[in-house]
């Protein structure tokens, strides 16, 4: 029996791919919860107040959203590099998707003290609730990603990745483009309607 008969399972599809797809299956769950239950009380809750939109810091959201955008294309990126068997491009791209990502937090935690100065808090009412609980809960799984990408770029410094053996980087892409489309979602419902 050869190795990659002993990584897939019956349906074809490597372990750690099926496994990955499970596991962002239930975060959708998770997510899509919290979502669904946001989208549901803001439109149909006497007691939703939105904060004005000067309030909520749009311009920065925005750069925000371009930025883990981009992150994702570095990602993108540094699989095509591996892929291609091309060792520095992958480090290059995962130090890049690794920056961004940090910017990332770096402008949210800028953000977090001004709502709060703004009257945006937990205990504000229904939509600060919601909104610091969804970003929150996305800047955790921001940080989850962080950590799985370092571990990739220390690999990916030892040589341990080629372009036959790449599959933990594909399995980090989809991790992080999950990551990068839920913000994408809570963008749009926290900052633009």
């Amino acid at each position: 029996m050869s190795e990659h008969a002993i990584t897939e399972t019956n349906t074809g599809i490597p372990n750690g791919k099926l496994g990955m797809w499970v596991f962002l299956a239930s975060e959708v769950m998770l997510f899509g919860g919290f979502i669904s239950s946001y989208v549901i009380l803001r439109t149909g809750s006497d007691h939703f107040i939105i904060p004005a939109k000067e309030m909520l810091g749009v311009p920065l959201a925005t750069l925000n959203t371009f930025v883990l955008i981009s992150s994702s294309v570095s990602m993108v990126f540094a699989l095509d590099a591996i892929q291609k068997g091309n060792q520095k491009g992958l480090i290059r791209n995962l130090i890049l998707t690794l920056i961004l990502a940090v910017c990332f937090l770096c402008i949210k935690s800028y953000e977090y003290p001004h709502k709060w100065h703004e009257g945006i808090t937990l205990s504000s009412g229904l939509f600060g609730s919601f909104y610091f609980t969804l970003t929150g809960l996305h800047m955790l799984h921001v940080l989850g990603g962080i950590g799985f990408i370092s571990y990739l770029l220390y690999n990916a410094k030892k040589g341990r990745y080629t372009a036959e053996k790449h599959e933990r980087i594909e399995y980090a892409g989809l991790y992080w483009h999950f990551v990068d489309l839920v913000w994408v979602i809570l963008f749009p419902i926290f900052y633009l309607l």
